[in-house]
């Protein structure tokens, strides 16, 4: 699916592979291995933003995908985010869509939201706060209506 069928349709907190649609190379071509893992991967939907200026520039809509953390010790010191155009000539597939009852635990209030979190439920979410410093952050459950919608309209994921 293209990149503005993600942005219309994946609900926030799924999982999202892209593709460019090349082979994978063999591990002994880690050159290669490391360029093609770079436009064939997957991370989960965190962020949409839509059309907005600055000054008088006009950025065109984008999604965010959250890849990966790295630190040490139960610290992160590095979150890899990739942004994605809806001109991107990449493919996506939406893999695994956010659950009913899922609490969507988001940085702030507004379009600009970012996901930072992702639970099962509406306690372990508050854990999580407790122990996060968000203070602003905003908790929206995953209803059975955006469950049944993309049952009904077909994209349930693979």
């Amino acid at each position: 699916m293209s990149a503005s069928l993600i942005y219309d349709l994946a609900p926030i907190g799924a999982i999202v592979t892209w593709s460019d649609g090349t082979p994978r190379p063999p591990e002994r071509h880690r050159k290669k291995l490391a360029a093609w893992e770079n436009r064939n991967s997957k991370g989960r939907l965190i962020q949409k933003q839509g059309k907005r200026g600055i000054g008088n520039v006009w950025l065109s809509p984008d999604f965010t995908l959250h890849e990966g953390d790295f630190g040490a010790n139960g610290d992160i010191t590095i979150r890899i985010h990739r942004t994605f155009s809806l001109d991107s000539n990449l493919t996506f597939k939406v893999i695994e869509r956010p659950q009913l009852g899922h609490i969507r635990v988001f940085d702030r209030a507004g379009d600009n939201a970012e996901l930072v979190h992702l639970a099962a439920s509406r306690q372990s979410a508050e854990e999580w706060l407790t122990r996060h410093g968000y203070p602003n952050a905003v908790l929206e459950e995953v209803t059975a209506d955006e469950v049944a919608a993309a049952h009904v309209e077909g994209r349930v994921a693979a």
